[in-house]
């Protein structure tokens, strides 16, 4: 079944190039290129830690932000996966979580 006329339905994004503001990422893999300190939230949809990255792709650069037993797991040059997530735009940049109901999995841990 088609789309009516002049809708464009979003299609999700499998590199940071084809990102789009308020789009769903089925499937992105990165690098973690730096983590920001952890703060805790509370709020009435969530309480717990949450820490802001920043990560890239062989396309660019992306906001990335960590919820709970994220924050502790990831690590800066960690290559992860993020299934199911969202992508918003905050201040002009783009930024990516897994959000309540995706899935963050480590592809390669960075060796020291």
């Amino acid at each position: 079944m088609k789309p009516p006329t002049g809708l464009h339905w979003p299609t999700p994004a499998n590199r940071i190039e084809n990102l789009r503001p308020n789009t769903p990422v089925r499937r992105l893999e990165l690098v973690v290129l730096r983590m920001y300190p952890r703060r805790m939230i509370v709020s009435s949809s969530y309480t717990g830690p949450v820490a802001a990255a920043c990560g890239r792709d062989e396309t660019g650069l992306v906001g990335l932000v960590f919820w709970s037993d994220q924050v502790k797991e990831v690590n800066v040059g960690d290559v992860i996966r993020i299934e199911s997530g969202w992508c918003r735009s905050r201040d002009g940049a783009l930024v990516v979580s897994t959000g309540k109901h995706g899935k963050l999995s480590i592809v390669r841990r960075f060796d020291t």
